[in-house]
């Protein structure tokens, strides 16, 4: 049985229909890349799952229980674990207290995410405000880490930062899917992306238009659905 299942999914703002008809399932262990021209859903659907949008038709499914009737923090308890577009930080609070707000029983704990992030345990006494963007995406990630989550999400993981912490967050994020790790990743480094996803799925107006391996994402493919 799949971990997450989104099927037909569709979502409101209001009067304003954003989703269409979302399809996508995640198993346990597995890295899936949502991919998609900007403006297409992605983000809305990462709203979807983790209830944050609550006006949705559609199955949301986690573990086989039925995320729709739940409020955000049930689906957050349920094990998924979210690292924000816009990282989100607590700006006011300690490297060290952002983490710790967030920690729940499990594998992940300081320790562990230090060894993933080294540069966070040198700055667990600053403010999450005076740290880089590339350092403020490690502690989104390692916030929602430190969730202990079955599921993680990471949307927009890489966007703005400088090649060389890019390089330093996809490390991260291979290492965490060798450790089993179920994943859904929301980028726009489609060849980072490749390299880790065992499957894609391409949102379109609101709606999924193409599931498959990184190796069926041929170029006729990219210039249809993710090309300018």
């Amino acid at each position: 049985m799949s971990l997450l299942q989104v099927g037909k999914l569709e979502a409101f703002y209001g009067a304003s229909q954003a989703l269409f008809g979302v399809d996508l399932e995640i198993a346990e262990g597995e890295l899936v890349a949502l991919m998609g021209r900007n403006g297409m859903g992605k983000t809305t659907t990462v709203r979807s799952i983790t209830r944050m949008l609550r006006s949705t038709r559609g199955e949301i499914r986690f573990d086989g229980k039925d995320l729709s009737v739940l409020p955000s923090f049930k689906a957050a308890r349920l094990g998924i674990g979210l690292a924000p577009e816009g990282r989100r930080c607590f700006a006011n609070l300690s490297v060290n207290e952002n983490l710790m707000a967030s920690a729940r029983s499990g594998p992940w704990d300081i320790g562990k995410v230090t060894e993933l992030f080294p540069r966070l345990g040198e700055r667990m006494s600053q403010s999450a405000a005076t740290l880089s963007g590339g350092e403020q995406q490690m502690l989104a990630i390692s916030r929602a880490l430190m969730t202990n989550p079955r599921l993680l999400i990471l949307d927009e993981a890489t966007e703005g930062l400088a090649p060389v912490v890019r390089q330093e967050i996809w490390a991260a994020i291979a290492r965490l899917k060798q450790g089993g790790q179920s994943i859904l990743v929301i980028d726009k480094g489609f060849s980072e992306l490749r390299a880790v996803a065992d499957r894609c799925v391409i949102l379109a107006r609101g709606q999924t238009v193409w599931t498959g391996t990184p190796e069926g994402l041929t170029r006729e493919v990219e210039t249809e659905f993710l090309g300018v």
